[in-house]
């Protein structure tokens, strides 16, 4: 197993976890500090992951965009004296992880490794 299948299937667990932590919904992530912190720490992880991909393997995914995940992080880990807005992060959580999920699944298969 290579390290970058390592950080893919690291990433995809963050994921998981992350749907885990959100299952009561909205509503409940904006009023729950637990779990803000517990999604907030796991999307650092997983966008901190994805920096310790291959450059090759990010060159021949471009359609995942590598460098505002990477971005993401910065903000999550630099910016939370000025508040973190918790609308942008269920946004993410929503929107964008089911198709990075998706998207990582699918380099992974190509792999062989799921």
């Amino acid at each position: 197993m290579t390290d970058d299948q390592i950080y893919l299937e690291y990433i995809i667990q963050c994921i998981e976890h992350i749907n885990e932590y959100t299952t009561t919904g909205r509503e409940e992530f904006f009023t729950n500090s637990m779990i803000q912190d517990a999604v907030l720490r796991r999307l650092q992880t997983l966008a901190e992951s994805t920096q310790r991909i291959s450059a090759d393997l990010k060159v021949r995914k471009t359609e995942i965009d590598w460098r505002s995940i990477s971005g993401f992080r910065n903000i999550l880990v630099h910016d939370y004296l000025g508040g973190i807005d918790l609308n942008v992060v269920w946004d993410v959580v929503e929107q964008d992880l089911p198709n990075l999920q998706a998207k990582l699944e699918e380099i992974l298969q190509e792999l062989g490794e799921i």
